[in-house]
Order: C-alpha cells, then structure tokens, then sequence
C-alpha cells in the first residue's frame, strides 16, 4: 500500500513472455504458462515444473536458493485460487483459503457463482492485510485471535444470515454476490456504495480494531476521535434504523452508517483508508501520478489533524499521510468524472471531512 515502505501488493505483473498478467490470472493467455499469485512477494509469477511432480518453482529464482511451492488445492475449484501455499501449517490450502470456516453448499444452485465472487474478493483483501503488515492466521493457527469466514446463504426454515463479525468469525451473506440482490438492498438501506470488497473491508475492520485498539494504548484514542463504544450497541443500531442519522452527520462521519456507533464508525473509516490506500497503489503501478492530476482541490493540512491521545512519535509521518490523502481526493474526483462519463454512479460517492480526516489519520497510525 501507498504508506509501507517497499510492500505493496501488485495489480500490474509480467509473464516471462511480458504478457501483461492480473491478480486472479492462473495462465498466460499468450504463452500458456502456469502462473500464481506469492502472497509474500505481492506478485503474480510464472512458474516452471518443479523436481517434485505437483510442486512448483518461480521462474527466474537462483537454483541454489529458490525452493518449491504447491497451488492452493482451490485452484480447480468454484473458488478458482491461484495462490501459492507459502505456510506449511495451512495443510493443502493458501493462507487466504484456509481462513474458510463453512463455505457455501454447492449442491444449492447458483452457489458456485456465488462462492467464485466472494473468493474473489476476499483474496484481495487478504493480499492487501499481507502487505500492510498485518498478522493473518486462521482459527487453527490461532485458535483465540485467529480470523474466519463463514460464507452462508439462507435456507427455508433456518434463520436469516447476517454479515458481521463476532469474536474474529467474518460472516458473509453469499446472496451479496448476486448483483440484482445487493442492488435491492443498496437503494432499500439508502446506500450510496455496497460491494463484496467492501463488505469484507468493513467487517475486517471489526476485527482488527478487536485486536490492534481493545485493550492497548489507542484505546483513549479512539474514544476521543470517535466516541466511547461502551455505548449500548444493539440499542445504538435500534435507533440508528428507526430515526436514521443525526442531520449533521456528513460533517462528522464518513458515511450515514458510521453514525450508528462508534465500533461501526471505525469499521466504516477502516475500510475507507483500505479503499483509498489500494486503489491509489493501482494507479501508481498503471503509471498515474495522483499528485500530478489537473483538479484543483484545497487540500488537507498539518493543523487540521488532531493529535489529542496520540504521541509525538506516532505523528512523524503525518505529512505523507496528508499527501495521501490529498492525492485520494485528485483521483477520486477524476475517478467519478470518468464513471459519469460512462454513464455510471460515482465510483467514490463521499466528501472527506475534517472529522474524517482525523480519523482516518489514528487508522493510518494504528496500521503502522
């Protein structure tokens, strides 16, 4: 991403061939390689039969260093996972696919469409915690903060499925893939944006604020930026449904939703700086000068961050955060133009807020 250091992972690679190859690409359309995504190495490689009949080795490596891989055992699945296993402890399966606690039943139609979707996006969230640096471990691993998805759909009788997070457990309505459906829901919950990705980054929020804010020094943070989550939740969310958001709420909060609570608050700003931090990569890597864009804008500044409850020391890198930002909002902006263009809804239909840059900045901090 845009603020680690020399880790990012990639949206343009290279066959041996220089056929250029995508992130979810198993084989080169040119040449007929066999290629695979390294999660370690944020790239999409060709690959060459190794000594060992069903392992593998990255083209190009030094012979005397490189060592052999197996593809995730999803390849020829619905799932089609063109990862490489680099954890032995995660058995047949890619560190992405062995986060599955319950995947779709397949003998239901349409769920191995649905499956392929959710696998999709879901891979490039967990490509993008990778290279951010941040600890990815399914349940087996680490059975107590571990991360899992349960990916469910509906059955007559059985009670309704409901995306969120409990307890490091990810659960996603599968029905979500199904663009009719989650354009219904879209226009009926008044959403200006609703996708799988963005799903998966929002409840991934959830679960990172468990584990990097409960408990640790940005806990006084937190609760000055976004407000005590000691806050009744169920009984927020009640009130949140029935009388909707406060009608101030777009100069403090990122979206209408993030109103409802302060828990939903960071999940909303999470998965906002996830938004803005990925595609800002893919754009540089296409070659797009975000700085360099012809929109004017007035940009964030230093005075306008908030520093209460955070040190000195966490607050060094606030200038490249800004720059971020500030380029975010040159591209959004021509990002949108170009979709209207199309005949298309904004593709980033929300105004950042001072508010929101300040939590986005204890987001930017947290990540690390």
């Amino acid at each position: 991403m845009q603020k680690v250091a020399g880790r990012s992972y990639g949206h343009v690679h290279h066959c041996q061939c220089g056929q250029l190859l995508f992130f979810d690409n198993s084989v080169c359309l040119r040449c007929g390689a066999a290629v695979a995504y390294q999660p370690n190495l944020g790239q999409v490689k060709s690959l060459e039969p190794a000594d060992t009949q069903g392992l593998w080795y990255i083209q190009g490596e030094d012979a005397s260093t490189r060592r052999s891989y197996a593809r995730c055992a999803n390849l020829n699945s619905p799932a089609q996972c063109n990862w490489l296993v680099t954890d032995t402890r995660t058995g047949s399966l890619c560190t992405a696919c062995a986060l599955n606690i319950i995947i779709p039943d397949l003998s239901q139609a349409d769920n191995a469409s649905y499956w392929q979707a959710c696998e999709g996006a879901k891979r490039q969230l967990i490509a993008q915690l990778i290279m951010l640096g941040l600890p990815v471990n399914n349940r087996e691993i680490d059975p107590y903060r571990g991360l899992g998805f349960e990916l469910l759909r509906w059955q007559q009788g059985e009670p309704p499925v409901m995306t969120g997070h409990e307890d490091g457990v990810i659960t996603l309505d599968i029905m979500e893939a199904d663009p009719a459906h989650r354009e219904l829901l879209r226009q009926q919950m008044h959403e200006p944006y609703r996708t799988l990705l963005g799903h998966f980054r929002h409840e991934s929020g959830h679960y990172y604020w468990d584990l990097l804010v409960r408990d640790t020094s940005w806990l006084n943070a937190f609760r000055q930026l976004f407000g005590d989550e000691r806050t009744d939740y169920s009984t927020a969310l009640q009130q949140h449904y029935q009388n909707g958001p406060p009608a101030d709420w777009s100069l403090h909060y990122i979206s209408n939703y993030a109103a409802s609570h302060p828990w939903e608050d960071w999940a909303e700003t999470w998965a906002h700086y996830l938004h803005m931090t990925d595609t800002l990569n893919a754009a540089s890597q296409f070659g797009i000068n975000a700085h360099a864009i012809a929109v004017h804008t007035d940009p964030f500044t230093r005075d306008q961050l908030d520093d209460r409850g955070i040190s000195e020391s966490a607050t060094d890198n606030a200038d490249s955060f800004l720059t971020m930002v500030n380029d975010w909002v040159r591209l959004s902006s021509v990002l949108n133009v170009l979709a209207r263009s199309m005949g298309q809804p904004d593709s980033y239909p929300f105004v950042l807020t001072v508010a929101s840059l300040q939590k986005l900045f204890l987001v930017h901090q947290v990540v690390g």
